[in-house]
Parts: structure tokens; sequence; C-alpha cells
């Protein structure tokens, strides 16, 4: 697998990301975390991802499981941030949650992502509810994650500038005391994946 999974944004180090992708790699960029939001807030919020994903030099655009899940064409994602109950029902609807694990996992595709896009790759979604609000879902509530990861991720910790790093250390609590396996992080950091080789940079 190859998979760029940072806490928030780009994290500090999103060189990261540009060496997993081949030269000039057409990038989607999945905002459907954000459904929930005013349409016109959200259009401000995707076209800011694509405005940083540019500056990396890489060639992004939006692609709305809304509309479509067909990533055909596409050499990476970029899963933004949001609600990761809201974006997991996207997935469903779309039947992107059919067709992408077999696509990461051959690494047809590089999936990179902040926050809820990573949190989503996990076993189950339990335990996020403490962070984002299950009513924001049209319909009925998917408990179960992707299953790419064998463990969950907890962004935003120890992260004073994140307004949610308060409710995330209760999730990462939750999952101390429950024995959920889990990867803690802070904003700036992410996790690179690229076959057997993992890092936190």
């Amino acid at each position: 697998m190859k998979l760029y999974l940072s806490s928030f944004r780009l994290g500090d180090h999103p060189e990261h990301l540009v060496a997993l992708l081949p030269r000039n790699p057409n990038v989607a960029v999945i905002c459907n975390a954000i459904d929930a939001e005013d349409p016109a807030v959200r259009a401000e919020k995707v076209a800011e991802e694509i405005r940083w994903l540019t500056e990396l030099g890489l060639r992004a655009e939006e692609l709305d499981l809304r509309v479509t899940a067909d990533f055909d064409g596409y050499d990476g994602l970029w899963v933004r941030g949001g609600n990761v109950f809201v974006l997991r029902a996207a997935m469903s609807r779309s039947g992107a949650d059919r067709t992408l694990p077999n696509l990461i996992r051959l690494e047809q595709l590089v999936y990179a992502g902040y926050s809820a896009g990573p949190c989503v790759l996990a076993p189950s979604l339990r335990g996020l509810e403490l962070c984002d609000d299950v009513t924001a879902v049209d319909g009925d509530v998917i408990w179960a994650g992707l299953g790419v990861l064998d463990h969950a991720i907890v962004p935003h910790l120890d992260s004073p500038g994140h307004p949610e790093t308060e409710l995330l250390a209760g999730v990462a609590e939750l999952y101390e005391r429950t024995a959920v396996p889990h990867l803690k992080m802070r904003d700036g950091q992410a996790l690179a994946v690229d076959g057997e080789r993992r890092e936190l940079v």
C-alpha cells in the first residue's frame, strides 16, 4: 500500500506525499466529509484543498462521490477531513467502499488525506462519535470502517490550535481503556506507508 495519512491538512512534510506519487500525477480530491456544510462554504473549502495540492505540483480536481466513484485515470486520492460518518455514508452510497480497499492494497492508487480521511480506513468507527456528530448523516450510520488499516487513527492530539483536540483525547482514552489498537497523531504529523515501510513523519 501507498498511504500518506496526515493529522491535519498537508502536515509538516508533504514531500513524503509527493514521493509516493508518479511525476505529474492526477489527484482526485474527495471532500464528502463536509457534505453537511453550507454549499457555498463547502465550495470554498474544496477550492482551498485544490490550491494547496496544486502548489505542491499536483494536478488536482474534485471527485464528488455524490456524482461518481470512478477512480480511473487518477494516480492518487486526497480525502479531506470533516465528519467521518458523513464521509463513510458517501462512500457506501457511491460504492467507493467496495472498490477502494482493493485499489489501495494493489497500489493502483495512493491514498492520502487528513483527519476523517485516514480515520475511515480503520476496522471500526466506534468511538469517533465522541467527536463527530452522527446526526449529520443523511440515512443510516455505518459503524464499520473500510478495514484497510488494522488499527484506528486518532488525529489532532496535543494540538492546542485545533478545536477538537480535547474531544479526541477522550477518544484516545476510550481506546486505551478498551484495548482498541490505535495510532495517536498530533497536527503536523503524518503516517507515510510505502509497501512494508511505515514511518511517522
